[in-house]
């Protein structure tokens, strides 16, 4: 597993130098039209696909220079000197370097700094700097962030105390007297590291998500692409649907869907149908569908360039017609999110979202969604907004701005009832309004 210890600067490490690479052809997101690429990135199918439907790609050089400047940008605001950075979906956001994302996940053995001026320094798992190599703002990689108990056993204060001193020394060096570094997550015994030296740990989760809030129109243009490969993942999903097959050979196809076209991965397994879609949150099992049927789930997808595609629909198994009372569910959600939706704009607090959302009838809201609307990027992100029964609680205010990204979603099902409907939308705050990003229709067999 990962090399860590007294050795921790690898003997590789070294400035990417990006003059070294050679000169390529380039597609048209400004990534090499090379084969034997080392990133990740859309195949030629989602490239077909995108061209049909009259999409325009992001340009990644550009997308990762305006990311990078979010966080910095945040960093200045609050006077920091730099931030660490573990949470692999920051490190995504902040250097579009990615490496085992959910192993990662679970497994805290990346790590970057970011100081608020300065070179960008990547840790990295064991051998892996070739990863980087066509990143031109990862400015150096090491190795030696790993410390969890799997890796270090009885060693953990020692290789965190070894971490933690290079920050020091990065930190001396960049940021001078301040001595405010912001960290996202972090190992208990890091922590205790940290403070042995002086260093201020502050919270670094705020940094990121208000970075990541505001999306300019290369992140839109990704995030586009992203949901057009779910929409026709969903189109495969739909075309395996008939009474007979389980619910894991509807979910494989969307996976499948998904991974064809260059995306990545999906963070939940939220499809059910028939009584298991009451109450809501069932994951996708060998339940085998049978006729008439509805089957809800959401996609929760991390597509191509790393932009997650948050849809719910509900659809109906077999060649009927759905009854009264999965029109009325489903009407329900429908209107929902419809007249939530309606209520964005830039300037509307979270407040007054919550307190002039549609109100669901008494009978559905024991059973609510746990958010009337939530951020989305590379995952679901800052804000979350909740239902008025749930603000007191864990709700918290804030304002609306041009480029953010919200899913606006419903679950609809009687508290002990037979069946429930989820529907979500995911959406662009605009300068006047909002847009729908999503393009996938809705059931006319459900609204007739």
């Amino acid at each position: 597993m990962d090399t860590i210890g007294t050795a921790s600067l690898s003997s590789s490490n070294r400035k990417i130098d990006p003059t070294r690479r050679p000169a390529r052809p380039l597609k048209g997101d400004g990534t090499p039209n090379d084969n034997d690429r080392v990133e990740i990135g859309p195949t030629a199918l989602a490239f077909s696909e995108w061209e049909a439907l009259g999409l325009a790609l992001p340009n990644l050089p550009e997308l990762r220079e305006y990311r990078l400047g979010r966080i910095r940008e945040q960093l200045r605001l609050r006077d920091y000197g730099g931030i660490l950075l573990f949470d692999p979906l920051n490190i995504r956001y902040a250097t579009d370097s990615s490496n085992m994302q959910l192993w990662v996940t679970h497994n805290a053995c990346r790590a970057c700094f970011i100081p608020t001026e300065g070179p960008v320094i990547l840790w990295d798992f064991h051998n892996c700097e070739h990863l980087s190599e066509f990143l031109p703002l990862v400015d150096e990689v090491r190795h030696g962030a790993s410390f969890f108990y799997f890796e270090s056993g009885d060693k953990l204060e020692q290789h965190a105390s070894e971490f933690a001193h290079q920050i020091d020394e990065l930190m001396r060096k960049h940021a001078g007297r301040n001595r405010k570094l912001a960290v996202d997550k972090m190992e208990i015994v890091g922590i205790r590291a940290f403070d042995s030296l002086g260093i201020d740990i502050c919270e670094g989760q705020a940094v990121t998500e208000h970075a990541r809030a505001i999306k300019n129109e290369n992140e839109l243009n990704a995030m586009r692409c992203a949901i057009a490969a779910c929409e026709a993942g969903m189109d495969d999903m739909r075309r395996v649907m008939r009474p007979g097959v389980t619910e894991n050979e509807m979910w494989a196809a969307l996976h499948h869907g998904n991974i064809i076209r260059g995306g990545e991965w999906i963070e939940t397994r939220l499809l059910a149908s028939g009584p298991r879609t009451n109450p809501w949150f069932h994951e996708c099992g060998p339940r085998v569908i049978q006729n008439g049927d509805i089957v809800a789930f959401d996609t929760d997808l991390i597509g191509p360039y790393g932009y997650c595609a948050d849809i719910s629909r509900t659809w109906l198994c077999g060649d009927g017609k759905p009854t009264a009372e999965q029109k009325t569910l489903y009407q329900m959600a429908h209107d929902h999110i419809m007249s939530n939706m309606a209520l964005l704009a830039p300037g509307v607090s979270f407040r007054e979202l919550m307190e002039r959302g549609h109100r669901l009838p008494t009978e559905y809201r024991n059973n609510r969604y746990g958010v009337m609307f939530h951020g989305v990027g590379l995952c679901d992100e800052y804000p979350s907004l909740r239902y008025p029964e749930d603000w007191d609680s864990c709700g918290y205010d804030g304002v609306l701005k041009p480029g953010m990204t919200l899913c606006v979603e419903a679950y609809i099902g009687v508290d002990g009832g037979r069946e429930g409907v989820k529907l979500e939308d995911q959406v662009v705050i605009t300068e006047t309004g909002y847009e729908n990003l999503t393009r996938y229709p809705f059931e006319k067999d459900f609204l007739d």
